[in-house]
């Protein structure tokens, strides 16, 4: 895909370049600001709503889901359920939960308005560099590649798009008015993006020196720089200090500090390290943009961008620190660059180009073809079918109190189809089986396999193909359990894996 020239002067008008600045008046063949929203809203309908009511549409999100939906009914992270994101994450299941039912559409609504946010303020952020036209195309850019990066349905990353995109339009401009005010209220709302993730803190320290640098440069001294420095980071870090307090108060510190801090560090790294060379093409789309932005570099580029491309430049390589921060990534991590990449791209497929609103439109339409809407569609209708086959299967087995169900691996998600209790507080099947987390759950991963065992389970969920390098102990005595107890009466296909049902004999 060929780079759009740079502006051309004739078109210079079109450019806004402070949105708090008396702008003029837009050009007639530019779309108004209602038929962009109009644009992004379609586009979050339609890439959104067809994975609406998917039950089984990631494995983290189940697990996500179900603790969020628990903390309805009193129950906590890391006391009750164990995980080691943070509470904020959960805290937005829960209120999802809490607002619109124990179903996956809960969430999923919540998910998709924060899509949403995430691309409006991403064409905010483009209008100030481009047409009304690119800055639109840019924002549907962002929903698509969200979701082709896992977040189609509420994968993490899909949360944290809005907060950091709020902290990017707060800190685009040091030389506002309230820039000050602006850089607090962003270092809080950075604090939140922490409670939601903690591996964003590369990009709430790049901002969070942007906005020093640019009190800086207003002739701010060094003692009150330090002063404010120190006021970024305890906005920065209150959140984190609320939730830990409230811990502290009900007995559970040693729990959340754990949870939340150590066992980070106690994981094993995967075998193929931070790189997967084999997911390579699945890179396509950041590759496009990321090779657009660098070509677009070398070109004449609008005042307006040359003034902002250090800042957006910054922001992308802290991102890409993000997805980088843990030692085990997974592909749905680099959705955190899809907005920075989406803005650093801008110039390569401005409407104001020798080609037009070619360059755009060609890019939207290559991410609609690659996320493949109708074929989602029906395997989402498919996947349903299969969870609830296997639901049917195991649900007169189970009880509420007693003959809980084991998903030693397979969907969390048939816990609260099955109406079953949970037989540990390990209810994440990877905290069960993947050899990766066996010295990072505070207990023996085998001994926790052991002793629910002992307590019978009314049925069990396995899977043929395993997705994670698997603990030979607690898989020795799934397998001795299973021969001697159980027998299956079901298998459904799962995102491409044979997942089997037992019950006991």
């Amino acid at each position: 895909m060929r780079a759009a020239n740079s502006h051309r002067d004739t078109h210079v008008q079109e450019i806004h370049p402070r949105t708090f600045q008396q702008q003029g008046e837009p050009a007639k063949a530019d779309l108004r600001s209602w038929h962009a929203g109009a644009i992004i809203l379609l586009f979050l309908v339609l890439v959104r709503s067809t994975w609406f009511g998917d039950n089984s549409a990631t494995y983290d999100e189940q697990l996500y889901s179900f603790i969020g939906w628990r903390m309805g009914y009193g129950e906590l992270p890391y006391i009750d359920w164990w995980d080691r994101k943070p509470f904020g994450l959960f805290a937005i299941y829960g209120l999802a939960h809490a607002l619109f039912g124990p179903e996956v559409i809960a969430f999923q609504l919540v998910a998709a308005a924060s899509a949403g946010a995430a691309a409006w303020l991403t064409y905010l952020l483009a209008r100030e560099l481009a047409d009304r036209l690119t800055s639109a195309i840019a924002a549907c850019l962002v929903i698509i590649i969200l979701a082709y990066y896992g977040c189609w349905s509420g994968q993490t990353e899909v949360f944290l798009a809005p907060l950091m995109l709020a902290m990017v339009w707060l800190l685009r401009d040091p030389e506002h008015p309230q820039a000050l005010r602006r850089s607090l209220v962003a270092m809080l709302i950075g604090g939140i993006a922490l409670q939601v993730k903690y591996t964003v803190l590369p990009q709430c320290l790049f901002l969070g020196c942007y906005a020093l640098w640019g009190q800086f440069r207003q002739d701010t001294s060094l003692p009150k720089l330090a002063t404010l420095a120190s006021a970024f980071a305890a906005l920065g870090l209150l959140p984190t200090a609320l939730v830990a307090g409230f811990y502290a108060a009900v007995g559970g510190w040693d729990a959340f500090v754990f949870a939340n801090f150590i066992s980070f560090f106690d994981r094993i790294p995967a075998p193929r390290g931070r790189l997967n060379t084999a997911l390579s093409w699945f890179h396509l789309p950041l590759m496009v943009l990321l090779a657009a932005g660098v070509l677009a570099l070398f070109r004449r580029l609008p005042e307006q961008y040359r003034a902002q491309r250090w800042f957006i430049i910054g922001w992308t390589v802290s991102a890409f620190a993000t997805v980088l921060f843990p030692a085990t990534v997974y592909p749905y991590y680099y959705a955190s660059v899809v907005a920075p990449l989406a803005l650093f791209a801008l110039p390569a497929y401005l409407r104001s180009g020798p080609a037009g609103a070619v360059p755009a439109i060609v890019l939207l339409a290559g991410a609609l073809y690659m996320i493949n809407l109708p074929g989602n569609r029906a395997y989402v209708a498919y996947q349903n079918a299969e969870v609830e086959r296997l639901a049917e299967a195991v649900r007169p087995h189970v009880g509420a109190s007693e003959n809980c169900l084991l998903v030693y691996d397979g969907p969390t998600v048939l816990y609260r189809l099955t109406g079953s209790c949970a037989p540990s507080r390990l209810v994440y099947p990877d905290h069960l089986n993947n050899q990766l987390e066996s010295n990072a759950l505070g207990m023996s991963q085998a001994g926790e396999v052991a002793r629910i065992l002992a307590t019978r389970p009314g049925a069990i969920i396995t899977s043929e193909s395993a997705l994670t390098p698997q603990n030979p102990d607690s898989q020795r005595l799934i397998e001795q359990a299973l021969a001697a107890y159980y027998v299956e009466v079901e298998r459904a296909d799962l995102r491409g894996r044979e997942t089997v049902a037992w019950v006991r004999r």
